[in-house]
């Protein structure tokens, strides 16, 4: 089934929250900050629709005068996991940051995380560093970073099938 990767609309919030609350345990976005995140400028909330069914999300934060996007957070909903629908948010957001003139997107992501830190080597980020207590229960953060040059060079496209990217 083909996957579309597009912008969120407000429509959209009710199935965020529901990923988000699946997904993560802790430091969860809520209801209120996806629908600030969707009409925000700073942000770009990207969600994988197929069908009518949303099966991930990512958001992807901005900060005038700075060229290093954040990727903010990134979920699949359970149930969907192998099949690279991860990676396929991911590519989304270095591209919404390319199309932003950005160098450079990092992120964080918890030191018990092997899921989250598999996807991220196996894509070219690169860890550089560690922030200790990040997580409200306390965990630490690894940090990572992806230079975006390549994707710069060329045109940056948000929509696209999963898949196919």
């Amino acid at each position: 089934m083909a996957v579309e990767i597009r912008p969120a609309r407000s429509n959209d919030v009710d199935a965020l929250a529901d990923i988000e609350n699946a997904a993560f345990t802790t430091d969860r976005i809520s209801k209120t900050s996806f629908r600030r995140l969707i009409a925000s400028r700073s942000a770009s909330v990207l969600v994988a629709d197929g069908g009518g069914r949303i099966d991930g999300y990512c958001v992807v934060l901005f900060r005038a005068g700075n060229r290093q996007a954040r990727l903010y957070s990134i979920a699949v909903r359970p149930g969907n996991g192998k099949t690279g629908l991860g990676r396929s948010l991911l590519y989304a957001a270095e591209q919404a940051a390319a199309a932003r003139s950005c160098d450079a997107l990092r992120l964080e992501v918890r030191q018990d995380n092997a899921r989250g830190i598999r996807l991220y080597d196996m894509n070219g980020f690169r860890l550089t560093g560690v922030r200790p207590g990040y997580y409200a229960d306390g965990r630490d953060a690894l940090l990572y970073e992806k230079q975006l040059g390549r994707l710069n060079a060329g045109t940056a496209s948000v929509k696209g099938e999963h898949g196919r990217q």
